[in-house]
């Protein structure tokens, strides 16, 4: 079996006397997407920010490309091709989308390419070259969550970490951010999304795990998962 780009064996991890993740294995294949899917409070944006270092592991072992990251530093992750947009997009609302964009090309390599990468980036999202001058607190909550994902792949990563991108957006919103989540993980880029809109998620990726209380529950391909009758009843509620 071939490397996985990314690695999780019994990780435990949690906050001061809380613990959040019990034991957790995960993998995920170059230029796969997967999805991490569970009730609030299950887990998941916490096993997003342990393997991106905000949050250290108690047991266990992370491996990027084969690579153990108990010795990186935390702010050394973006440089070995992670970027992680995080829940509720934490944009810089008095900087203009442009100026939020250049934040995520900080590392040297990317600071070399930026030109590069932000035509990239316009070219995904249009709506973001319309608006670059404009303060990214005064965009709608669709045109933010693009800003953020925009800023992510500014980094030119190789992992992209996306939590809860559809977190408070209108229906029609959310259908364009998965559309949007849908060809970055076409392009070939390698995608791990954790997200409570369990229907919408399913369909735009290659595998999924369900998280509960801290544990993995299950794992499979998408449509599987999908047409399983229990997640039926107990995420989508058929």
């Amino acid at each position: 079996m071939p490397e996985p780009l990314l690695e999780l064996e019994g990780v435990v991890a949690g906050y001061g006397g809380f613990t959040a993740l019990f034991g957790v294995s995960l993998r995920v294949e170059p230029g796969e997407a997967v999805a991490v899917i569970g009730p609030n409070g299950a887990g998941k944006t916490t096993l997003l920010r342990v393997i991106s270092k905000l949050v250290p592991t108690r047991a266990g072992r992370i491996r990027l490309d084969g690579r153990d990251l108990a010795e990186v530093e935390p702010h050394r992750i973006v440089e070995l091709g992670v970027a992680h947009v995080p829940e509720n997009r934490r944009l810089f609302p008095r900087l203009t989308v442009e100026e939020n964009l250049r934040m995520g090309a900080f590392t040297p390599k990317a600071r070399a390419r930026f030109s590069e990468r932000l035509e990239e980036v316009y070219a995904l999202f249009p709506r973001l070259k319309e608006r670059r001058g404009q303060l990214a607190g005064t965009l709608s909550g669709g045109e933010q969550q693009m800003c953020a994902i925009g800023r992510g792949l500014m980094s030119a990563p190789r992992l992209l970490l996306l939590d809860e991108p559809s977190a408070g957006l209108a229906p029609v919103v959310v259908q364009q951010v998965f559309e949007l989540v849908r060809r970055i993980a076409r392009s070939g880029l390698t995608v791990l999304i954790v997200e409570q809109n369990v229907q919408q998620v399913l369909r735009i990726v290659d595998r999924a795990y369900l998280l509960e209380a801290g544990r993995i529950r299950g794992e499979g391909p998408a449509a599987a998962m999908l047409a399983s009758e229990e997640i039926k009843k107990a995420y989508i509620g058929l």
